[in-house]
């Protein structure tokens, strides 16, 4: 078992079983052996590949989305330009906030827009930015926040938690006592999660935008409507692992449940658009046209590149990203729906 395996079991060894939240907070944000302390999980080398490393395209086409929706508020100076767990990461308007926990995320950024000659600063929270007119940027950054699982059993929610078996290994469990206030109908042995921290952040982050003007963007993968299951997984060398085995050596994630995102945002006072399929949002905001104009000057091996990519990132068969993955916007009230959200008069 890993280091932080050891201290985990040691842990519960002492004071009992822990719920699947702080295991994940453990197992990804540890200030030693956590997940993303210590490393660079992305691209062939990681553990997993988003889509920013799959082409330039991606962060071209939310650049341009950033601009529009700057000019559509008006073009306020200073605009913050907040990203939200920015992985490896506008001139004279642009203020940018990055909200890294990681420091060696932190460090391969600082080393990568060290001179792109925009203000930068980084922040562990969202709180921490700056206030003001913002633009928020997040990629696959709810689906990491540890999320919390319940068990239905004997007719009633329980918390599965994580405790320690004969043999000294890590195991699921559930709670001995039942969550009262958890309503929902389900079957034997179904598995409800719920988000806490993100319904915080998202709620947070609505009030910001209502009070102080702007639009946020997230891009994950995860379902449009709230239901029943388990979809806690852990990646390591891109390949799926068990959870439990390691901990603190494999990223570990839950799928986003953008219902139920939404429903934060609104009882902020905030807009909500979407959530639509990332091959809808990517289509609608370029990526046909610009894949175009790079094939067109591109040599014949690029061109075939470039025409994979985009496939991979706005396609919707088994393997591509377009319909796995969806696109949802947050924003002021006051706004116009940002590009790529815009009503389609076509639709009755």
């Amino acid at each position: 078992m890993s280091a932080l395996g050891d201290e985990i079991s040691a842990m519960i060894a002492s004071e009992g079983p822990i719920t699947i939240e702080r295991f994940m907070e453990l197992a990804l944000g540890h200030p030693e052996l956590g997940y993303y302390m210590g490393r660079d999980p992305f691209g062939a080398a990681g553990d997993f590949v988003t889509a920013p490393e799959i082409s330039q395209m991606f962060g071209e086409l939310l650049g341009l989305w950033a601009a529009e929706v700057w000019a559509s508020m008006g073009r306020p100076r200073p605009l913050r330009l907040i990203e939200l767990g920015p992985g490896r990461g506008f001139r004279a308007a642009i203020e940018v906030t990055l909200v890294e926990t990681s420091p060696s995320l932190a460090e391969i950024q600082h080393e990568t827009l060290l001179t792109s000659g925009v203000p930068i600063e980084w922040r562990a929270t969202l709180a921490e930015a700056p206030e003001g007119p913002a633009i928020v940027l997040a990629n696959e950054f709810l689906d990491a926040l540890p999320a919390r699982q319940y068990v239905r059993s004997g007719g009633r929610w329980r918390e599965r938690v994580v405790r320690v078996d004969k043999a000294g290994r890590l195991e699921f469990g559930i709670a001995r006592e039942s969550e009262p206030f958890i309503l929902a109908p389900g079957e034997e042995g179904e598995v409800l999660e719920v988000n806490p921290t993100a319904h915080r952040l998202v709620f947070e982050l609505a009030g910001r935008l209502v009070r102080q003007g702007g639009v946020a963007l997230f891009v994950d993968y995860g379902h449009a409507i709230t239901g029943i299951g388990d979809t806690l997984q852990a990646v390591r060398a891109h390949r799926q692992v068990d959870p439990l085995v390691d901990p603190g050596e494999a990223d570990l994630t839950s799928h986003v449940d953008f219902a139920a995102m939404a429903r934060s945002a609104r009882a902020a006072g905030a807009a909500v658009y979407g959530p639509i399929d990332q091959g809808d949002f990517l289509r609608a905001i370029g990526v046909d046209a610009r894949t175009r104009a790079l094939t067109e000057r591109a040599p014949p091996e690029r061109a075939v590149e470039f025409e994979s990519a985009r496939n991979r990132l706005a396609g919707k068969n088994d393997g591509e990203m377009g319909a796995l993955f969806k696109a949802m916007a947050i924003a002021n009230r006051d706004l116009p729906p940002p590009p790529g959200f815009e009503p389609d008069p076509a639709r009755p």
